[in-house]
């Protein structure tokens, strides 16, 4: 009689392994997409901070003004391009009130509880969500 070793893996030992890899995979996902989140925020904050650069650039441009141009400022080419790029990243839009002397931009970040602003007073961070619905030109900081 002949002696056969039969090699291989028993059909436990594969479904074990298909079912480790399975966990390994679901944990993986999910916090890849809480980094995806995560980096949509950041390009969204600094549209958002670069709109202070533009907003500097057009008082300057229109007589120490932000409202003193053909255009007021919310409503410029560049403004809109920024707002629109961080509206991209978030899924909200973001609110942009002018006056003549004053500014502010707020947008809903991913997890619809955290506002981040810039304002002409040189503010950019977490704000309130005081800009939303109203004509306030200066970022209100959350109270803690």
């Amino acid at each position: 009689m002949k002696n056969v070793m039969q090699r291989g893996f028993t059909l436990i030992e594969l479904l074990v392994v298909i079912a480790i890899i399975g966990i390994l995979a679901a944990v993986v996902l999910g916090s890849l997409n809480d980094a995806r989140d995560g980096a949509n925020d950041a390009s969204a904050k600094t549209s958002i901070n670069n709109i202070r650069n533009a907003a500097e650039i057009y008082y300057s441009a229109n007589s120490f003004s932000y409202i003193g141009g053909t255009v007021e400022l919310c409503n410029t080419d560049e403004i809109t391009d920024l707002t629109t790029a961080a509206g991209t990243q978030t899924g909200n839009s973001a609110i942009c009130n002018d006056g003549a002397d004053a500014y502010a931009v707020e947008i809903m970040l991913r997890d619809a509880a955290t506002y981040f602003c810039v304002d002409s007073t040189g503010y950019s961070g977490e704000g309130d969500g005081t800009v939303v619905g109203a004509a306030a030109l200066e970022c209100s900081t959350p109270t803690p």
